[in-house]
């Protein structure tokens, strides 16, 4: 079974870890807390392990820096443009908590929330959680569960919620990647393919403008793999959604990116059942706390989240969100690692 123990409190709430092991090495380690990924120890070329994944060793230092660092976010991750959307005749108002918008669930989120562990084998973790109708402004009380499993070489993150009443939900997982080890500089080496060829432009508050825009001759062209810093399109770098083009497969997932790092050989491949991926390159770390003495700076990591589009409430030609009684939200990433080629 997996092991779990107790790890201290946050808010008087107990924290419990939970620890995944693989046959091939790789082990996560997941937090109560936030529903989280706290660390993921990959194998190399050599066979050598390294945590790569962003984190932190206290709850003190994951409360204070650890804002949605390896958390499921929700209920509707990503922005929601003046925290405001239509929802049949009603206009619903939800918390703001980025400037006039409502980000990754407003200030009280799925990433703060205290999960249950609701069963675990030697193999998953699901934990699950109630968002009572009205929370954060959301309508309907929200049943949400988040599955962690290891098969062999890979980590699948299944993600699923069902309403009372109509709503909208948007699920993500929020673990930002460096394959050479966290703590062991940036990602501009890292090589990133994405298999995408359109994007949604932001303005100046990061909200999608409503246009669909080509990739072809632009920062954003990563369908064919190159280094993201030689991508990176200004200072705040990226935090842009990319509409996924490949087909789904039987079992629902379609390619998303392939990921990896030519100094450990560390290769990354995530699929998904969701239409899009939002790329953010962690340009807001300013050199604070990590694991073990590591010091985060600008671009220490990256984020890649699968999920419906940012402001798609606000946008019928994106994507629905929508989530209606009778209906299960089912949203699975599969990350496959091996060395790179």
């Amino acid at each position: 079974m997996a092991m779990i123990t107790g790890v201290g409190q946050i808010d008087g709430l107990a924290v419990h870890q939970a620890t995944l092991t693989g046959p091939n090495g790789l082990r996560v380690v997941l937090l109560t807390w936030g529903a989280r990924l706290a660390q993921l120890w990959v194998p190399d070329v050599t066979g050598s392990l390294a945590d790569i994944v962003l984190g932190h060793d206290t709850l003190s230092d994951w409360q204070a820096h650890g804002t949605y660092v390896g958390a499921t976010c929700g209920r509707y991750a990503n922005r929601i443009a003046g925290g405001r959307f239509p929802l049949d005749d009603r206009a619903i108002q939800l918390d703001r908590n980025e400037g006039r918008n409502t980000l990754h669930g407003g200030s009280h989120g799925f990433d703060q929330k205290h999960w249950t562990i609701d069963s675990h084998s030697d193999a998953h973790v699901t934990f699950a959680t109630t968002s009572p109708d009205g929370e954060m402004g959301f309508p309907g009380t929200l049943q949400a569960r988040t599955t962690y499993r290891i098969d062999g070489a890979a980590l699948t993150i299944e993600m699923e919620a069902t309403t009372d009443a109509p709503t909208i939900v948007n699920l993500v997982n929020h673990a930002y990647f460096n394959l050479a080890g966290q703590g062991a500089g940036d990602i501009m080496d890292h090589q990133l393919q994405i298999e995408a060829r359109h994007y949604l432009p932001v303005d100046a508050q990061l909200i999608p403008t409503g246009e669909v825009l080509s990739v072809a001759n632009t920062a954003f062209d990563f369908r064919q793999s190159r280094p993201i810093g030689a991508a990176i399109p200004g200072p705040g770098g990226f935090d842009h959604n990319f509409c996924l083009s490949g087909p789904a497969g039987a079992d629902g997932l379609r390619p998303c990116l392939i990921a990896s790092d030519p100094a450990s050989d560390r290769r990354m491949r995530l699929s998904t059942t969701e239409p899009g991926v939002q790329l953010y390159t962690g340009a807001h770390f300013a050199n604070g706390p990590g694991k073990v003495g590591a010091r985060y700076s600008r671009f220490a990591g990256f984020a890649v989240e699968t999920q419906r589009f940012p402001d798609a409430p606000n946008n019928p030609q994106f994507p629905s969100a929508r989530l209606n009684p009778g209906q299960t939200y089912r949203h699975l990433m599969r990350f496959d690692f091996s060395p790179a080629p």
